[in-house]
């Protein structure tokens, strides 16, 4: 028998006993395309068993922080009970777990991010990377936990076509999430890829008819990834959600083309702010790290800025904007270094962290900005 992620079996029996009895679901995913493609697979996977979900909702990360907020439980506490899944996000959210079981949600969470001090106190978790979890392979992106779970419930009844059209947006989740193209990730890439050019799903259609589907594996592909990846939220509503959900044409091709030029402008704003970056840091190549922030940076062009500084310099690289009173930031790290860990040696510091070993983000109180980078510094120098 093949080994299965923890939990996975007990998750998938809850969601299925969940759209028998006709209860209330929300999905709650992160807002980049790990998260979006996540809840967009989950949903199909349970209106297919006869199901529907109550409402999807993505957090907005400059405005509401990562993971589950107060804000969001605040909007959505009429709901209760209901069962309550979080998608790419949730483990690291243990008071806020703590809030929604007291509210009257049961909550699953399905991720794929490290635990930090402990779980939260879940009805159920499926994340391969808690301490006690078996399974071989630790290196899905969230869509791929996501894809294994749509598998588990549905099981043999699934269709040929279903099977690709989830595999299609499992590789461009995976693609997006920069997780280590090997073993499952590679065969879900290879598998999405071959389906994606004959794909049934009107928004990845309509990104093929605007740029051509010749050369999607060269040109395309990365072109709509980024597009996808450039929505924002707003209210908790996600554009990349709107886009992948909708079965109207013409609608697909106007929110496609506004992403692909939200996506140029955001291009030319990671220019921008990389030669800002550069500019700064040539003054300070004893280092061990690269630590800057700006008030007028976006926080969603904080983790591109951060890969391209971190993969050219060799050296972790923290990008973050910085507010009134906090600070909030994506971390790129080179491989054999661990940006989790290190954040782990500061957490003291800190009011939220969290992601995998090479990309991860946090949240800070101004005021402790230097000593955060001095704690940083220490450690890396250390490895």
């Amino acid at each position: 028998m093949t080994q299965k992620i923890k939990n996975i079996e007990k998750a998938a029996e809850r969601i299925k006993k969940a759209v028998q009895n006709k209860e209330r679901i929300i999905l709650y995913g992160d807002s980049d395309l790990d998260g979006i493609s996540s809840v967009v697979i989950l949903e199909e996977a349970i209106k297919n068993l006869g199901g529907h979900i109550d409402c999807a909702f993505f957090p907005d990360r400059e405005n509401d922080g990562y993971g589950i907020n107060l804000k969001a439980l605040d909007m959505l506490k009429n709901k209760a009970p209901a069962l309550f899944i979080t998608l790419d996000l949730g483990i690291g959210n243990l008071k806020e777990v703590d809030l929604a079981n007291k509210m009257g949600f049961e909550v699953i969470i399905v991720d794929h991010h490290e635990p930090l001090d402990g779980v939260p106190k879940a009805s159920i978790i499926v994340d391969m990377k808690q301490t006690d979890d078996s399974y071989p392979f630790k290196g899905l992106a969230n869509v791929g936990v996501t894809f294994n779970l749509c598998m588990e419930m549905l099981g043999r009844e699934i269709s040929q076509n279903l099977k690709n059209s989830f595999l299609e947006l499992t590789a461009l989740g995976t693609i997006a999430d920069m997780v280590p193209q090997i073993e499952q990730n590679q065969e879900i890439i290879e598998q999405g890829l071959r389906s994606l050019k004959n794909t049934f799903r009107p928004a990845i259609r309509a990104f093929l008819d605007i740029l051509g589907d010749g050369k999607v594996f060269e040109e395309s592909l990365p072109k709509i990834i980024s597009a996808l990846n450039s929505a924002e939220s707003l209210n908790f509503e996600n554009e990349s959600y709107l886009l992948l959900t909708s079965s109207d044409n013409k609608q697909c091709k106007e929110i496609a083309e506004t992403l692909l030029n939200k996506n140029q402008y955001k291009q030319q704003q990671v220019k921008n702010i990389i030669q800002e970056v550069e500019r700064r840091i040539s003054q300070k190549q004893d280092e061990q790290i690269i630590f800057e922030g700006d008030p007028s940076w976006k926080l969603t062009l904080a983790g591109p800025v951060a890969s391209v500084i971190c993969n050219k310099y060799e050296k972790p690289a923290f990008i973050f904007k910085k507010m009134d009173k906090e600070s909030c930031g994506s971390v790129r790290n080179p491989k054999g270094t661990n940006s989790v860990d290190a954040m782990k040696t500061c957490a003291d510091f800190l009011i939220t962290y969290g992601g995998h070993a090479q990309a991860s983000g946090f949240r800070i109180k101004n005021e402790h900005l230097n000593k955060f980078k001095g704690c940083l510094n220490i450690f890396f120098k250390k490895k």
